[in-house]
């Protein structure tokens, strides 16, 4: 096959229309996206064998793929100069049309002495999304958006209150991980040990988690957000090689999703966020509870765990005076309990603020008697670490601030 020369003229810019999404009402549920217009084709939206079909019907030799694969997976590079590998007359062509620009950056804020770095990046059409870079000892770990925005709209969730926007791609999802290793290979992430740093000089520090507890409900957005995880899990070069096991789904308790993830087979944590044990609380906080229970939602992820055996994580965000009682933290492990031992571990976060929130974090002092009433029933319990709240980067903050 004959490969034809690059003759597409450089693309020009676009001005990018704001978003137009509106405020849910209290309680509303959004399942349905609303229609715009869909990102451009990428790499990373594509298996490998349509990879191979998208460079042959392009004019090229198949084999090119995997080339472009390796370039963007392992190499990190959309750069068409610095892919010697490729004939010069076909590279702008071949990086034109598969790995088209997708994250344009517009705001990057640092926080913990440079350990935390969030990012917001407007999409093609002008939406808006976030993601946070987070180092910690001996692992780095990339918050990432699967929605421009949420329909789930839980009330204390700065996301779920400006409501949904629209659905991201399975590669808009991927291009945050990948913007955040070169990220990585850059330097741009301060912190580790003297000991790492040293390492790093010889060894690229990489991407080791990657948690979908950006904005959006990723089960929501099933089809792109599967698609991205085996995208983020395939071995280089048809993925970037993460373990499974470094990454987790959090979902606000979509319980066919929850199923439908089950059977897909890949052994990720499954994060549920629950924030209430009771329905009559959870209804309020969570919404979506008054579609699927709390025993629903619990019976979703045990099963996870059966089919999986990854142990399951139960998010709970403590909120002062709303969900903090102890008599919540007995019941929620009395629940637990009543479906096994060893399944579960219980993250309680301490409520971040959000602009005109009502609620507040829990006290100290109550927020240690829930973690002492859920360890006494033999819930393995642990506070959750609070990253980037400052600038507005911690959870249940993101909202595409470009302030």
């Amino acid at each position: 096959m004959t490969e034809t020369p690059d003759t597409t003229p450089a693309p020009q810019p676009v001005a990018l229309p704001e978003p137009t999404t509106s405020a849910p009402r209290p309680g509303q549920l959004t399942f349905t996206a609303p229609r715009r217009g869909k990102p451009p084709r990428h790499l990373a939206d594509l298996t490998p064998a349509e990879r191979k079909d998208a460079v042959e019907s392009l004019g090229h030799k198949g084999f090119r793929a995997k080339q472009l694969s390796t370039h963007y997976f392992e190499r990190l590079v959309d750069d068409p100069e610095r892919m010697s590998d490729l004939p010069k007359a076909v590279r702008g062509q071949l990086v034109s049309d598969l790995l088209p620009p997708l994250l344009t950056p517009i705001v990057e804020r640092k926080a913990d002495d440079g350990q935390t770095m969030k990012y917001a990046w407007r999409l093609h059409d002008g939406a808006i999304v976030e993601s946070v870079l987070m180092r910690y000892p001996k692992r780095v770990t990339i918050c990432i958006s699967s929605q421009a925005g949420c329909g789930m709209n839980c009330p204390f969730c700065a996301t779920g209150q400006a409501g949904l926007t629209r659905n991201m791609s399975t590669a808009e999802i991927v291009e945050q991980v990948v913007w955040a290793a070169r990220a990585l290979r850059r330097g741009e992430l301060a912190g580790g040990s003297d000991d790492e740093r040293d390492s790093d000089r010889e060894t690229p520090l990489r991407v080791s988690n990657v948690v979908f507890m950006g904005m959006g409900e990723a089960l929501a957005n099933y089809k792109a957000s599967i698609g991205a995880i085996r995208r983020l899990t395939d071995p280089a070069p048809d993925g970037l090689g993460i373990s499974a096991r470094g990454v987790t789904m959090s979902t606000v308790g979509l319980v066919p999703g929850m199923d439908k993830l089950t059977a897909e087979g890949i052994p990720v944590t499954l994060a549920l966020s629950l924030h209430a044990p009771d329905d009559e609380l959870r209804n309020e906080l969570v919404p979506i509870n008054t579609r699927w229970s709390v025993d629903e939602a619990l019976d979703a992820a045990y099963r996870y765990f059966e089919a999986t055996g990854r142990r399951v994580s139960i998010e709970y965000a403590l909120i002062r005076d709303i969900n903090d009682h102890g008599w919540r933290a007995d019941l929620l492990g009395e629940k637990l309990n009543r479906r096994g031992r060893g399944w579960v571990h219980v993250n309680p976060i301490p409520l971040n603020p959000t602009p005109g929130s009502k609620w507040t974090a829990s006290r100290p002092g109550v927020e240690q008697n829930f973690v002492e009433r859920l360890r006494s029933a033999g819930i393995p319990t642990t506070i959750r670490d609070t990253r980037g709240q400052d600038i507005d980067g911690a959870c249940g903050q993101l909202a595409a601030s470009t302030a």
